[in-house]
């Protein structure tokens, strides 16, 4: 079965995470927005990853994932950033259950 981009929300991020009290508007929709403390500054990395390009098409969903969230704490601790929130680009040929 062939999964839209709301059913792959729904099945693997909806609930993932804890809810945050500085984010009032987070995943399933185009932006989040998130309150930032006076004094603060805030660092947004997103690397995506290709299919053919960044990962073999035989590589596992959860090694994927790992690399794609490793690449970008990698840019946010060259920042001196400290991590609070993540952001996903997935660009996927083919979404099914079976992935």
């Amino acid at each position: 079965m062939l999964l839209g981009e709301f059913d792959v929300i729904t099945r693997y991020f909806s609930q993932a995470f804890p809810k945050r009290a500085e984010v009032s508007l987070g995943i399933g929709d185009d932006a989040a927005l998130c309150t930032i403390p006076a004094g603060m500054q805030l660092a947004v990395a997103i690397d995506t990853l290709v299919e053919g390009v960044h990962f073999p098409s035989t590589t596992r969903p959860e090694d994927i994932g790992y690399k794609a969230l490793a690449v970008n704490l990698s840019d946010m601790a060259a920042m001196g950033a400290t991590p609070a929130w993540m952001t996903l680009a997935l660009t996927c040929p083919r979404t099914d259950d079976e992935w």
